[in-house]
């Protein structure tokens, strides 16, 4: 049992990495300098994509494709104040999450800024259940984006631990 909350605490916060708005305009591109010939709105574009790429690939269980949208080097916080550095290690600490593939994750876009084609976050409020035993936590969550090389990767997430339950579920 401490060994699924763990698991699932460490599930969410990856998905805080993941988490994507609901429909959400990206934010009006800065006056920053555009990169490698791609025009800011194309960036603001591309990190819509690659967000949303992030954030479905964690709800959907689809871990080849939420690795590839981190940087090798990418740092998770999870609420519980659990510290991964590198994507290795943020998979490992995921594995339950795309092993079981039961858990349910829910969240709700509060903010994003668009730097052009440098930064991005995303800042939302995100649930992550698992009905069968019980667990529920509630975190606000910050995810930074990094473009390179003419893509948007997650660099890092950081998540706060707002309401956790745990214990047999209801029924």
């Amino acid at each position: 049992m401490r060994r699924n909350v763990r698991n699932t605490i460490l599930g969410l916060t990856a998905l805080g990495m993941l988490v994507t708005a609901t429909p959400a305009a990206a934010a009006a591109p800065s006056a920053a300098p555009s990169g490698a010939g791609q025009g800011q709105h194309g960036c603001a574009a591309k990190f819509e994509a690659a967000q949303r790429a992030d954030m479905e690939s964690f709800r959907d269980y689809d871990a080849a494709t939420f690795r590839a949208g981190h940087d090798p080097d990418a740092v998770s916080i999870f609420p519980s104040g659990a510290r991964f550095a590198g994507i290795d290690a943020i998979m490992t600490a995921l594995t339950s999450h795309f092993r079981d593939r039961e858990a349910l994750w829910s969240w709700t876009e509060i903010n994003r800024r668009v730097d052009g084609c440098r930064t991005a976050f995303i800042e939302y409020e995100a649930v992550y259940e698992i009905p069968r035993t019980g667990f529920y936590q509630r975190a606000l969550t910050v995810v930074t984006y990094e473009y390179e090389h003419g893509h948007w990767l997650g660099i890092m997430d950081q998540g706060t631990l707002l309401e956790l339950r745990t214990g047999p579920a209801a029924g």
